[in-house]
């Protein structure tokens, strides 16, 4: 196959992979930005833009997981995209709490909004690990190897926040999923 056919068959199969996998980084995103539409959408943009760069890599015998992993390893790109811009952003800049116009809510949407506030309070890298445990479905040492912390971090982590959530939300959880 010449070079110009393997790069058109490179493009193409990246371009289906980021189309399939958009959906699931915007929506982890989502939530590690603590509802920020638009910071989720540059950390999904930036993450392909960086998956694009290495997709050759991906092919290259003996890369641990080959094709076969590049979901996983698109969501570590995101959770570290996240982390490094956390750890960037300059100090005077204040993420709006003001919406230009309020959706139509229903009960879900009500839950979702509260979780996602909720998880806004929370440090970056506490919001990090909870997404990654409990919304990704990550275990402990995956989690770990991601924010490139130890399990034992990992689990004081998840245990200060989950509290710090519990708190924050108390009754207001309770309101959002009785029946």
């Amino acid at each position: 196959m010449g070079a110009a056919r393997r790069r058109a068959a490179f493009e193409e199969e990246f371009a289906a992979f980021a189309a399939a996998r958009s959906g699931q980084l915007y929506r982890s995103a989502f939530f590690l930005t603590g509802g920020d539409a638009h910071l989720a959408e540059d950390l999904v943009q930036d993450t392909l833009s960086r998956m694009y760069t290495q997709w050759h890599r991906l092919h290259r015998p003996g890369w641990a997981g080959g094709i076969e992993n590049a979901a996983g390893y698109a969501q570590t790109v995101l959770v570290r995209a996240f982390l490094t811009h956390w750890r960037r952003r300059s100090s005077s800049e204040l993420p709006s709490q003001v919406l230009p116009e309020p959706p139509a809510r229903e009960r879900d949407q009500d839950l979702r909004l509260v979780l996602v506030n909720a998880l806004a309070g929370l440090p970056p890298r506490d919001r990090a690990v909870v997404v990654l445990r409990y919304w990704e479905d990550r275990s402990i040492e995956e989690t770990a190897a991601i924010v490139k912390d130890s399990s034992a971090a990992v689990r004081s982590r998840c245990t200060r926040a989950l509290a710090r959530l519990r708190a924050q939300l108390g009754s207001e959880l309770a309101e959002l999923v009785a029946p």
